[in-house]
Formats: C-alpha cells, sequence, structure tokens
C-alpha cells in the first residue's frame, strides 16, 4: 500500500479536528481572502491567533508582558 501525501494530510486534518481544533482551508485565510490572517505567505506564526491564545492561558498577566517582538 503507497500512501499519498494527501492522505496523510487528510488524517492528520481529521485527527486534528477530533481533538477539538478547527481545520480550515489555506485559501480561505491566504493574504489575498477577505478573512486573511497573515499580511503574507511569508509570515508563518498566526499573530492574531497566537496572542489570544496567550491571553486565553495567561488571564493575570499584564499585556505588556505578552507582547510579542521579532527576535533577529
Amino acid at each position: 500500500m503507497s500512501l499519498s501525501e494527501s492522505t496523510v494530510e487528510a488524517a492528520a486534518l481529521d485527527e486534528l479536528a477530533s481533538l477539538g481544533w478547527t481545520v480550515r482551508q489555506g485559501t480561505d485565510i491566504a493574504p489575498y481572502a477577505p478573512s486573511a490572517e497573515r499580511a503574507g505567505h511569508d509570515e508563518v506564526v498566526l499573530q492574531g491567533r497566537l496572542r489570544a491564545a496567550l491571553d486565553r492561558l495567561n488571564p493575570g498577566l499584564p499585556g505588556d508582558a505578552l507582547e510579542m517582538s521579532a527576535v533577529d
């Protein structure tokens, strides 16, 4: 039996969905989409999602403690 990349990807996405993750198509959140979550394809981290998770997981921390900055 040979596995294709799409078969493995579909299985992984199904598993993540079963764990409660929201699965979205890349084209839905791409820079050119109406619901874009990043300015360019070179942005690997979805900053808005990361910040929302940090706020949710660390409710007692002040906002400046959670500020994200680029590391060179």
